[in-house]
C-alpha cells in the first residue's frame, strides 16, 4: 500500500527591489536545482510573516519586512514511478528590503541567491519552480 502524504504548510517571501526580484537555486527536493523564491516549512506557532522573514534570512541573509499575502500554489513532487514523495501548500508573503539593504548571499538549502531584473526574467527565464513568474506579475501589480 502506497504511503499517504500529508500537505505540509510552506511560506514563500517575494522580495521585488528597483525593477529586481530575488531568487534562490534550491538545493533540496521539491524543486532541486531549480530556482524559485525563498522559502520553506512554517514552524508550529509561527505566523505566516515571521515564517517568511526567517526563510528569507536564513536562505539569502536578507532583513526585510512582510507585506501582504499574494496568493497561495501547491507544490508536488512525484518519484520517477508516479508516487506523491511531497505536498507543500506555499504561501506567498510580499516582503519588502528593510533600509534599501540587498546584499545577499546563499545559505541554509540555497545553492544560490541572486537578484534578476525583472524584464530580463520574464524575456528568458532560467530553470524555474512552477508559478515563479505567475506570483512575480502577482507582485508587480500589488506593489504599484
Amino acid at each position: 500500500m502506497a504511503e499517504v502524504v500529508s500537505p505540509v504548510a510552506a511560506t514563500i517571501a517575494v522580495v521585488v527591489h528597483n525593477d529586481r526580484v530575488l531568487l534562490v537555486r534550491r538545493a533540496n527536493p521539491p524543486d532541486a536545482g531549480l530556482w524559485g523564491f525563498p522559502g520553506g516549512k512554517i514552524q508550529a506557532g509561527e505566523t505566516l510573516s515571521a515564517a517568511a522573514l526567517r526563510e528569507l534570512h536564513e536562505e539569502t541573509n536578507l532583513i526585510a519586512e512582510a507585506g501582504p499575502v499574494l496568493t497561495t500554489l501547491d507544490a508536488l513532487d512525484y518519484a520517477a514511478n508516479g508516487q506523491l514523495r511531497h505536498h507543500f501548500i506555499l504561501v506567498a508573503v510580499l516582503c519588502r528590503c528593510c533600509h534599501g539593504e540587498t546584499k545577499i548571499r546563499a545559505g541554509d538549502d540555497a545553492l544560490e541567491a541572486r537578484w534578476f531584473v525583472t524584464s530580463d526574467l520574464m524575456r528568458e527565464p532560467p530553470p524555474l519552480s512552477e508559478g515563479v513568474l505567475d506570483v512575480l506579475r502577482l507582485a508587480l501589480q500589488t506593489g504599484r
